[in-house]
């Protein structure tokens, strides 16, 4: 899966990218630092069945650390968004074209609206933040609205003459920015179009792409430079209706640089840090870790590991699953035990599984057997957080 970093130049996104995923980013206080897409690997965070199941795993495609899976997401990070890109304005194509595969988006703001509509740097208070949110969904929904309208006049006399549902146009228009159909159902019972698709008009479709996107990726806030932010602009931002978590995404890149130059303890996601034993400081290095700490007992943490997990298993509801090849011993053909951590949609089915593992597998499914309870279950049988599952398919 992959989530997009997304908001208007100079707001953090590139340092909350790099404290996510410690990938080399170029970061400076100006517009447009990043031009090229940078991608790199974060990580969620799971309870592992091992523990339960009294096993040693070792892992494959995520990482186990005392009992808690680490399972990796793709993040994107991507040039910044100004007003008008839809139409061109900056680098407004090829930023919202980096974006079409993400299923979600983290939406990172300045909180302390200390940066203007175009990242430029202002006087704290001089910019109300909450405006950032509203205009980047307007943004996206109008380039929707125009990948929609690029020769749909064409498309629409054909249609017209075909008898075809507005689904099916709408499907042709999306293929290749991972919207499915069943979403596009699901906006269409909120926003109704004309059976004719001679007849669509733009405020209408506009009002549809704002609910396809919502649909279809679901945008998270990070509020970010929380610890210098006015308490109002964050109550504001909460208010937008979008998921909205406060980060310092520079405090978590300053600790992961910390532990990994052997400075200090630190897990990513919690709630503070501590100095390791015998480490002499500077009098520089002494104060920030200070600073650092006070500010984040405000907040619990820094907030990055908490929006990337809010974003992946509250937002998308996505749920862990860890498919097996031999149920009595929860291994692979390999023998690895526990290997492979899969990230499933809550209300997935056996079927579902065994078609991520592999295409072959779902074609010449037979059964599924969980490894917890040794019976077999259905095609139709919904995946619960944490099972353990071993498909039966024809040879």
């Amino acid at each position: 899966m992959q989530v997009g970093i997304v908001g208007k130049p100079n707001v953090g996104k590139s340092t909350f990218f790099g404290a996510a995923t410690m990938a080399p980013v170029e970061i400076a206080n100006y517009p447009f630092t990043t031009i090229e897409p940078n991608k790199g690997m974060a990580y969620v965070r799971a309870p592992c069945p091992c523990k339960e199941l009294g096993v040693q795993c070792t892992p494959h495609n995520s990482a186990c650390i005392n009992g808690t899976r680490m399972v990796p997401i793709e993040l994107l990070d991507v040039a910044g968004l100004v007003p008008d890109a839809w139409e061109g304005k900056g680098l407004g194509n090829k930023f919202l074209d980096d974006l079409r595969q993400a299923d979600a988006f983290i939406n990172v703001v300045d909180a302390s609206g200390t940066t203007d509509i175009e990242g430029n740097t202002i006087a704290p208070g001089k910019y109300d933040p909450s405006e950032d949110v509203a205009f980047l969904r307007r943004e996206i929904a109008l380039w929707m609205r125009e990948i929609i309208k690029n020769g749909l006049s064409k498309i629409a006399r054909q249609a017209k003459m075909q008898g075809s549902k507005p689904e099916t146009i709408l499907q042709e228009r999306f293929a290749g920015l991972n919207v499915t159909e069943g979403q596009i159902k699901d906006a269409l019972r909120h926003v109704e179009l004309p059976q004719d698709p001679t007849l669509w008009d733009d405020e209408t479709l506009l009002s549809l792409c704002i609910k396809i996107r919502e649909i279809s990726k679901p945008m998270i806030i990070a509020m970010n430079k929380a610890d210098i932010s006015p308490p109002e602009n964050l109550d504001k931002l909460r208010k937008m209706g979008d998921r909205a978590v406060p980060t310092l995404a520079e405090t978590e890149l300053a600790l992961k640089k910390a532990g990994a130059g052997g400075l200090i303890d630190y897990v990513p996601g919690d709630p503070g840090f501590t100095i390791k034993p015998g480490i002499t400081l500077s009098e520089g290095q002494r104060k920030a870790l200070e600073y650092m700490g006070e500010k984040m007992k405000g907040y619990n943490g820094t907030g990055v590991q908490a929006c990337l997990e809010d974003c992946v298993f509250r937002m998308l509801d996505l749920i862990a699953v860890y498919p097996v090849e031999d149920e009595s011993k929860y291994t692979d053909h390999f023998g690895r035990v526990l290997p492979d951590c899969f990230l499933m949609p809550r209300g997935s089915t056996a079927r579902d599984l065994a078609y991520k593992v592999h295409t072959e597998l779902g074609d010449k499914f037979i059964r599924a057997i969980n490894a917890r309870t040794k019976r077999a279950v259905g095609a139709d049988y919904i995946l619960q957080d944490g099972d353990v599952i071993r498909i039966v398919a024809n040879k």
